[in-house]
Formats: structure tokens, sequence, C-alpha cells
């Protein structure tokens, strides 16, 4: 099997169906990824405990998918055994009055993580240039504006200590099936599954249109799109954790110098 690129070359047009949503590289199966992943939360937790004790970075995670893609999933494996003190989710619904009165960036920039945290976006300023322009929320020329607004504002976090990763979770249409059919065949999964999710699935095309002008005109050297094959959840958490764990590596954090003279120090009875 030849390689799947994760982070398509920047300034090329993205064309989805070059990328398998199946794909599992050199795995064949959930068993040979399970220590790996393991390995990988253990290695998280050292990491953000850094991180945080640093305070000089900060990580924003990214998830952008279509219905059923995985984000909540995601979050959930992916994130498993870290301190929840230092990480915070935010879910990007149908914007607020108060929201709508504001640039289409305001509610995000207040939620970006401040230093020695990490901040997780399930849907995020995406969202603008997705579902906006599909549903016709927006004139076109308002949204074709948005990607450089997007880029600029990736940029000043990126400069401002702020490590941006973004992953689109790709799934298939048939896998996306699947996994309403299964929300629907067990009662505890029947609250995920909504009669709008259907009206945006008919709508398949014009989305992954949204998508591949998304992931082409804000994929850039400082905030890249990373395309994660999500067929297979065992893989896509794969992914996700060697992924977040190399950007934290690359930050070459290290704990704060301890006092002067503190190997001196007694503690009283």
């Amino acid at each position: 099997m030849s390689k799947q690129a994760l982070i398509p070359p920047p300034g090329q047009q993205v064309r989805l169906a070059d990328y398998d949503p199946s794909y599992t590289g050199e795995y064949a199966s959930k068993k040979d990824v399970r220590k790996l992943i393991k390995r990988n939360r253990r290695r998280l937790r050292e990491l953000q405990e850094v991180l945080y004790a640093e305070h000089k970075h900060a990580l924003l995670i990214v998830l952008q998918a279509m219905d059923a893609g995985g984000k909540d999933g995601s979050i959930r494996h992916v994130m498993r055994g870290v301190n929840p003190q230092g990480v915070q989710v935010t879910s990007f619904k149908v914007p607020t009055p108060e929201e709508l009165a504001h640039d289409f960036l305001w509610r995000v920039h207040r939620r970006v993580p401040g230093r020695g945290s990490i901040g997780i976006f399930n849907r995020s300023h995406y969202e603008d240039v997705l579902v906006v322009r599909v549903e016709n929320l927006v004139p076109p020329e308002m949204w074709q504006r948005r990607y450089e607004h997007i880029n600029a504002f990736e940029r000043l976090l990126t400069e401002s200590g702020v490590t941006v990763l973004k992953f689109y979770l790709h799934i298939s249409k048939d896998e996306q099936k699947r996994r309403f059919e299964e929300r629907l065949t067990k009662p505890e999964k029947f609250w995920k599954f909504s009669r709008g999710d259907l009206a945006v699935r008919a709508k398949w095309d014009e989305y992954m249109a949204a998508y591949e002008d998304a992931l082409t005109r804000c994929n850039t050297d400082y905030a890249p799109w990373h395309i994660v094959p999500a067929n297979h959840k065992w893989y896509r958490n794969l992914v996700l954790s060697n992924t977040i764990v190399a950007a934290l590596e690359r930050l070459d954090m290290r704990y704060p110098p301890p006092e002067p003279g503190i190997e001196q120090i007694t503690i009283p009875d």
C-alpha cells in the first residue's frame, strides 16, 4: 500500500477523492496500535505537565468533520488521562444574537487557550466558510473574504505562541450511513441523531466542495491542515495522538528552574 500524505502540499488544490478515508498505513487492526496509543497518552500527560509549568506556549486543536465524523470520540479517547484543569473544550453551535452582533471571529478568539493550556475546538471558525456557504447564510462575497481573515487570524495566534493543529476527520459517505444506522439501533445513542443530520447529508457533495476549498485556501506553513483517515476509529486516534505528541515535543519545553537555594530548605516539623 502506498503511503498517504497527512498534510496536503501548501498551495495545491485539495481533492478529497485522492484521500482514502479507510487508509490505515502499515497497520491491519486495532490490536496493532493499542500499545502505541497507550504510549502516546502517557507521553501526552507528561508533556501537558511541562506545558503548564513552563507557561510559555499554548496548543489549539481544531477538529472539523461531517456529522458522525468522530469529533467527540477523538476528544474522549485521545485526551484520556490528561489533567482537565489544563484543557478547555469548546463546541461552536449556532451563533447567539450577541455573537452575531460582532465579527465572525469574535466568539472564536475569546476561546483561544492561554499560555500553559490546551484548547480543543469541536467545530470552529471554519463553520463560517462551510455551513454558512452551503446553506447560503451570507452572500458569497462575504464568505469568500473569510479565508484571508482566517489565515491572518491563525498567523496572529502562531506568532503569539499558540501552536495550531487543524484536523479534518475524513470519513466516507457509506461510513457516515453506517454510523447513523448504529445510532438508530442503540437506545443509548438515540440522542445523537437528529433529522437535521439527514438534510446536511443530502448536500454531501456541496459540503465536500466547501471542505476542499477550506483545506486548500487555509493550508499554510504555520497552520497546515491534517487530513486524517477516519473510517477506522483506532487509526484516527493513532494519527491524532502521534501528531499532538510530536507537536508538543517540537516545542522543546523545560520545567522552570527552582528558586535559588531551594536545596538548603528544611521543612519545619
